[in-house]
């Protein structure tokens, strides 16, 4: 079941734009926090979340809590036994049923405010029906796909004036890309540090077809190290292997070896600085090979809680989302973001 364009008029209309008692008295605390208009706007937004594993669970959980105005979920896939550990919607019962249908009305039951629509089909991003899809909704996150479906995504994004999020997790690595367009929000006022007040600011995102052209060169030997290439460019040579294997992620040790040349030849590319990355450690490639197909419960925990709550900032428009792209280290517990080809 997909959006229609009525339903997403009903949510943008003035009448919608009131809360109710109930939603008031529901969302008392998070209001104080971010105020009543961006409660609003969340309350009357769309989402569409495409692929049910564990980074999107989280991101769910945490968007369903805050109160958006509709969830979409687009899951074609049955609920595997790799499923039940980072998965928390799902039981030991639901192996072989369609993961949607067994986590619908786990997630209502988080926030019956919320209308939960579920797709539990496979839907080609090439698709019409996908493309209508995206038309009906107001921000996109793609989950756990591979970049050339990504990049199809977010073109299409782009072609609706669409905001786009992806996330997905590699084992004890993980990443979250935003294109929010031309975006609004409120930040802080430099120009009176007497009297603290906030601005309307507005950021140029690029989308990830252009931010992966991103150039490194200009970066101090200091600066480049801040961000952490090396794990971001053993994410981009793990897409770049699914590329090239049709879309399926490495299993053995013996990867590690075509990871770690792709990655290096990615990184001459970009022009990133030698003194700071001079090679790809050996050991984030490893890792990679033998990991990435597995979910570890606290990166889903993590990268999903900050994917979810990434989202709502960008719908209450207060605060500076990611900008725009975010790789988590799950060996440090640390993660960094990457202005990539946003002025």
């Amino acid at each position: 079941m997909s959006a229609t364009p009525n339903d997403t008029d009903t949510k943008s209309n003035g009448n919608a734009a009131t809360l109710t008692e109930e939603e008031a008295s529901r969302y008392d605390r998070q209001m104080r926090l971010w105020g009543i208009e961006a409660q609003q706007r969340m309350r009357n937004a769309t989402i569409l979340v495409i692929r049910l594993k564990g980074i999107a669970t989280e991101a769910i959980k945490n968007m369903v809590l805050a109160g958006i105005g509709k969830l979409i979920i687009l899951d074609g896939e049955d609920v595997s036994e790799e499923d039940l550990g980072a998965g928390f919607f799902f039981r030991d019962e639901d192996v072989g049923k369609k993961r949607l249908d067994a986590a619908k009305s786990r997630i209502e039951s988080l926030n019956p405010l919320v209308t939960v629509e579920t797709v539990s089909r496979d839907l080609p991003a090439d698709s019409p029906d996908f493309e209508s899809l995206i038309q009906n909704v107001d921000l996109v996150c793609a989950t756990d796909e591979a970049r050339d479906t990504l990049i199809l995504i977010n073109n299409l994004c782009r072609k609706h004036r669409k905001p786009f999020y992806s996330g997905g997790t590699y084992g004890i690595f993980g990443y979250i890309f935003s294109d929010l367009l031309d975006h609004e929000y409120l930040a802080p006022d430099r120009s009176a540090p007497k009297e603290p007040k906030s601005i309307k600011t507005t950021a140029k995102y690029a989308p990830l077809q252009v931010a992966l052209e991103h150039k490194w060169s200009g970066l101090t030997r200091r600066q480049t190290k801040e961000v952490n290439p090396g794990l971001t460019f053993s994410i981009l040579a793990l897409w770049q292997f699914q590329s090239r294997h049709n879309s399926e992620l490495p299993t053995k040790i013996e990867d590690a070896t075509e990871l770690e040349a792709i990655a290096n030849a990615l990184v001459s590319q970009a022009g990133v600085n030698k003194q700071a990355l001079p090679n790809i450690p050996r050991t984030f490639v490893e890792s990679l090979s033998t990991t990435a197909r597995h979910e570890f419960s606290p990166v889903c925990a993590i990268l999903g809680g900050m994917l979810g709550q990434d989202i709502l900032k960008a719908l209450g428009g207060r605060e500076p989302p990611i900008a725009n792209f975010f790789v988590f280290d799950g060996t440090s517990g640390s993660g960094t973001v990457c202005r990539m080809n946003m002025p």
